[in-house]
């Protein structure tokens, strides 16, 4: 269908749609409804619950896992492998739970569509199912309507629309019959009604231009349904580390099974045990499930400071995030109007307080003024209030507007100003008015007082209020009007991103009980302009500088005109606040230039849904990790195209919930931030505990790989004890390490480079130094009791309890990647490290001393001594890794 029905004339869009202003009739409809279809957006086909499940198991980490589990099986040991394979489950049901965002946030949108509309159809009105609407049908609006399809307005009185669904903007838009600009974005086609929206005041009539998917609700369904989510990056680090990890067991069990078959003549069945020894040695069978438990943490850690994950793996993606692309209109600011000036002939007075909340004071150069004393701003703000149809509820220590945003400003300006708005009613009565209508713009009240006097208040846009006015009110009385004053005044507001009113008065007879137009066309005196604004939070301007000290870029992507934009960027103390590009200056730009200047432009002004798409895409091709933020239907593409999208909780609609990964109870940017911490908190962990478990395994592979290049005649190490410290390990150990508070500093380094590999040189070189210590302790103690004349299996329990005491040590170096660990808060500051030391502990204790466990494993007892030189060999790790990590800080610092 055509896109210029906002150019053109409603006699135009008749003759276009074949239409009359008496609507269809019932045959005709039936055959624009068999061409066009259902007025409905259509629905996509999901994958099926089977194949969803697979594919949560294609991963090569997962392949290495069911390998582990086959192998164990093999071996008889049907508990290790059940254990193994129910990790696999548990992950492949948290990714099948959370898959479907996309097919969620599609039937969100489509829960926004009116399910009925008014129409008239052969001359009579009637009301139909909205699904049944078709191009050309007539359809008639009043206050508190859903607009049932996209309509080319014919007819308005006072009409007001509010679009925030699809722009972002909560001021209700006032609607107009006469056709706009061609290049015109959807926040100006004022002579348009837009499917989804809500009808705030006022009547109005129009014809169906778009239906279904051709509305453009039904657009912002198909650019949904059309993107894709990215993976991210922990889980694309994985895939490669697990490729890695996949190469590195295969080539070494194989060269195990080589070597000791050829060169060391040992039977191929021995080898073959040995060689898949070495494999589930190698194999980190904890680690998914550790990472799963790591996140899972980082969420109920996150949940308590007003961020819910609705997808796991983003916790972590937070982390390294290093741009914010966020809504300006109840993100960065309150989305609740704010008298922030008010002029009268003499003063500006500034005005302190945000939002609803009537607490504040009315300022006169940065002193307290008492508003009794200033009689032109107290009669101004008592003309606010009276010509007005809003009013303030306090309901549950929230203040509520009921009514006009902007209405209700100018009521908690009366408050502020010590005004009783009941007691002003009853003082001065309402007997008339003349309500706002976009063609007039203004409103206009009539008002008898007790002692006999009776006035007309007028509030409106306020170069028609101007054109209205002869007079102003001056301390010396009436005066004529300084056109010159008051537009400056109107100038300096505008420059300020504020929305300006002006407030006239006009004394009339008091036997005058009707208003007509012509009592207000003349006579009128100015009493003063307001300006009003959406203010920042206070607590977003706090958490833009945490981002800047943390090295995260903040864009400002909004609806709203550029010199609101630009006003409020410069509040929030955006980086780059000068240079503001618009819709309009995107469209005319190609992709190439667009990226060349994406990184510096931090303001984008009077945008749409594809240009918020395009930013995110663009952003993301340069190889940065973007976080989006929204609230709006209009927002839902580029909150799934993010790497994470984050929906507002309590003012956000449900397709912006459904497209996101978190949604934010508070609506507030602040939660973001905390959220960012948590998330490189998480990844810090998981690092952590990769950096834990890996050399334990490198450990006893080295042990098994020693053992064939040695020659020894029987392993000091068994299959079914390798496992019994892998899991017990990294069910105790590796699990408190999830729970690690932040390291100091954490928001004040850049993000994490997204692209380095999750193993860093520096993080090889740890492992292998680790695991080389592992190994040698190990073998040694393990060699030393053979030459005592022990037997094997009190050699193999010696071997088993030095690897774990190892451990035990290893993990308090493993709490800080740099730092020292030699302090009170590095040996006692995770509780849950201490508790995970004491289980394993008593698990050991178990395994060595407790029969039935003798018999499973091969263990047997050994005295206290053997006990002290395990202690005395293994606590070496903590002291060595210590040492490691004091020459490479002395390094840094060197270089630095």
């Amino acid at each position: 269908m055509s896109n210029s029905y906002h150019t053109e004339q409603v006699q135009t869009v008749f003759e276009l749609l074949e239409a009359t202003p008496s609507g269809l009739s019932k045959d005709e409809v039936n055959k624009r409804l068999t061409k066009y279809g259902p007025n409905t957006l259509p629905e996509s086909k999901g994958r099926g619950l089977l194949v969803r499940f697979l594919y949560q198991i294609h991963n090569i980490l997962i392949y290495v896992l069911l390998v582990a589990s086959a192998v164990t099986a093999i071996l008889g040991h049907w508990i290790d492998a059940s254990v193994i394979l129910a990790v696999v489950l548990i992950n492949a049901m948290i990714g099948f739970v959370q898959e479907g965002k996309a097919e969620n946030a599609l039937k969100a949108i489509r829960k926004m569509l009116s399910p009925n509309a008014m129409a008239l159809r052969d001359g009579k009105k009637i009301s139909v199912a909205a699904q049944a609407l078709v191009p050309g049908d007539i359809v008639m609006l009043q206050s508190g309507d859903k607009v049932p399809a996209d309509l080319r307005l014919f007819y308005v009185k006072g009409l007001q629309i509010q679009e925030a669904a699809l722009t972002g903007e909560s001021i209700a838009v006032e609607k107009i019959t006469v056709p706009v600009a061609q290049e015109s974005m959807i926040a100006d086609r004022r002579c348009l009604a837009y499917s989804g929206t809500l009808v705030t005041h006022g009547q109005g009539s129009g014809v169906v231009i778009a239906t279904g998917a051709q509305t453009e609700i039904g657009h912002i369904s198909k650019l949904v349904s059309q993107v894709d989510s990215l993976t991210t990056p922990l889980l694309r680090q994985i895939a490669q580390f697990g490729r890695w990890l996949t190469l590195a067991i295969l080539a070494i069990a194989m060269f195990t099974f080589i070597f000791g078959s050829l060169v060391r003549n040992y039977s191929l069945a021995e080898m073959f045990l040995t060689a898949v020894s070495l494999a589930v040695a190698a194999i980190p069978e904890g680690l998914p499930a550790i990472m799963t438990i790591t996140l899972a943490i980082g969420v109920q850690r996150m949940s308590k400071r007003n961020a819910i994950i609705r997808r796991l793996p983003a916790v972590e993606t937070l982390g390294a995030v290093n741009v914010i692309c966020t809504d300006k209109t109840g993100t960065l600011t309150r989305n609740e109007m704010t008298v922030r000036m008010i002029a009268t002939t003499s003063s500006l007075f500034e005005l302190s307080g945000t939002g609803y909340d009537p607490h504040g004071s009315i300022m006169l150069s940065g002193m307290n003024v008492f508003p009794e004393e200033k009689s032109l701003l107290l009669e101004a703000i008592r003309a606010a209030v009276l010509c007005n149809d809003a009013s303030l509820e306090l309901k549950e220590g929230e203040w509520l507007v009921h009514g006009d945003p902007m209405e209700g400003a100018l009521l908690v300006s009366g408050i502020k100003a010590g005004l009783d708005l009941e007691a002003e009613t009853k003082l001065y009565p309402r007997t008339d008015l003349i309500p706002f209508e976009s063609e007039h713009r203004f409103m206009a009240t009539l008002h008898h007082q007790h002692t006999g006097d009776a006035f007309v208040f007028l509030k409106g846009a306020p170069e028609r209020i101007l054109k209205m006015c002869r007079y102003q009110k001056t301390a010396q009385g009436v005066q004529t009007l300084d056109s010159d004053y008051w537009l400056s005044r109107i100038n300096e507001m505008a420059h300020q991103g504020q929305r300006v009113l002006a407030i006239a008065v006009k004394p009339v007879n008091d036997k005058q009980l009707e208003l007509k137009f012509s009592d207000v066309d003349n006579g009128l005196i100015l009493l003063g302009m307001f300006g009003l604004i959406d203010p920042p939070r206070e607590e977003a301007i706090e958490a833009i500088k945490v981002c800047h000290a943390a090295g995260i870029r903040v864009k400002m992507i909004t609806g709203d005109h550029g010199v609101t934009a630009r006003a409020i960027a410069q509040q929030l103390n955006l980086i780059n606040v000068d240079d503001v590009l618009t819709g309009q200056e995107l469209d005319l730009m190609s992709e190439d230039e667009l990226r060349q200047r994406i990184q510096d432009i931090d303001v984008y002004a009077r945008v749409n849904p594809e240009h918020k798409l395009l930013l995110v895409r663009l952003l993301q091709e340069l190889g940065l990790i973007v976080a989006m933020t929204g609230d709006g239907v209009n927002d839902a593409p580029a909150l799934k195209r993010a790497d994470v999208g984050t929906a507002m909780g309590h003012k956000g609609t449900e397709a912006a919930k459904e497209a996101a990964e978190m949604v934010l109870l508070d609506d507030n940017f602040a939660s973001i931030i905390h959220a960012v911490e948590e998330g490189r908190t998480v990844y810090d962990n998981i690092k952590k505990s990769i950096l834990f478990i890996l050399p334990t395994g490198g450990g006893e592979a080295l042990i098994i790989l020693a053992a064939i290049l040695f020659g020894f005649h029987q392993l000091p190490l068994t299959p079914v004890q390798i496992l019994w410290v892998n899991m017990v390990t990294a069910v105790t150990l590796a699990l408190s390490l999830s729970f690690e508070p932040p390291e100091k500093n954490v928001m004040k380094r850049p993000p994490r480079n997204s692209k380095e590999p999750m193993l860093t040189p520096h993080l090889i070189w740890r492992i292998s130094f680790v695991a080389v210590i592992l190994m040698s302790g190990t073998i040694g103690l393990y060699i030393w009791e053979i030459k005592q004349g022990m037997s094997i299996e009190h050699a193999r329990t010696v071997a088993v309890n030095t690897l774990v005491m190892f451990e035990i040590f290893y993990l308090f170096n493993s709490r800080y990647l740099k730092n020292s660990v030699f302090n009170w808060a590095g040996l006692t500051g995770n509780r849950y490290v201490l508790i995970a030391i004491v289980i394993l502990i008593f698990l050991q204790l178990g395994f060595t001393y407790l029969i039935p466990m003798q018999s499973l494993f091969g263990t047997t007892d050994i005295d206290l001594t053997v006990w002290l030189r395990i202690f005395l060999v293994s606590s070496s790790v903590l002291f060595l890794v210590e040492g490691e990590k004091y020459f490479r800080r002395r390094a840094e610092r060197m270089t630095s």
